[in-house]
């Protein structure tokens, strides 16, 4: 039965994820990691692409993207047949590297698009890697503690919501866990904990609309937005 064709446009932008063959390791030592990132440039140089957000785990990649001109089914094609030639080569191993097709979940708002940008920066927190997301260097996190725009990495757009200064804004967002996301019309994004008393105490102390979705797999999220009278 063939596949069914991805949903793809001009400017679409996708929570890209692969797995090694039976849950096996991609990378080995850190030269397999300097290739992968060495390969995702070239394919990033040949069918152009905005990086946002990437994590290399030990069998697992997670990368955040925006096309421009190209599916992300050339990206990811040219990237894995290239790494899977080169760790064949290095270990002697045949067959393929990379576990069946390859996860491409679009994203469709502002607020999952952030939310993704955290998540995937804490996977080696989660795994228990490291103590602090600052130790570890096979992510985009420490091209967002720098906040300069990166020739792989664009940091500037995902920043740009976050209010002065924006990098410690950014910082303190991913260190806090379960929060939901506000998005004012001045552009800017503020974040809350979870607790609803402490949720319905801002509510009620601030002329607020209140907008509930389900953004993205089924993740509830509550996005407040201030009347047009007010000042931000």
């Amino acid at each position: 039965m063939p596949r069914k064709p991805r949903k793809w446009y001009r400017g679409a932008k996708y929570h890209i994820t692969s797995r090694g063959v039976r849950k096996s390791s991609l990378f080995y030592d850190d030269q397999d990691r300097y290739k992968y990132l060495e390969l995702l440039t070239e394919a990033k140089e040949r069918f152009p692409f905005l990086l946002y957000t990437f994590c290399l785990m030990t069998n697992h990649i997670h990368l955040q993207i925006e096309t421009i001109d190209h599916s992300p089914s050339d990206i990811m094609k040219l990237l894995h047949t290239k790494y899977a030639k080169y760790f064949n080569k290095r270990y002697d191993f045949s067959g393929h590297v990379f576990e069946s097709r390859f996860g491409a979940e679009l994203i469709e708002s502002l607020e999952y698009e952030i939310e993704v940008n955290k998540y995937i920066h804490l996977n080696p927190l989660r795994a228990k890697i490291v103590d602090r997301l600052s130790e570890y260097p096979w992510s985009s996190y420490p091209f967002y503690l720098k906040g300069d725009d990166h020739p792989l990495v664009a940091t500037s757009y995902i920043l740009s919501y976050f209010s002065d200064p924006p990098i410690k804004s950014y910082h303190e967002y991913i260190q806090s866990p379960n929060c939901y996301l506000y998005l004012l019309p001045n552009g800017k994004l503020v974040y809350l904990p979870k607790e609803k008393q402490l949720i319905q105490e801002f509510i009620g102390t601030s002329n607020l609309l209140v907008r509930k979705n389900v953004v993205g797999n089924k993740r509830d999220s509550v996005f407040l937005s201030r009347r047009m009278n007010d000042s931000c």
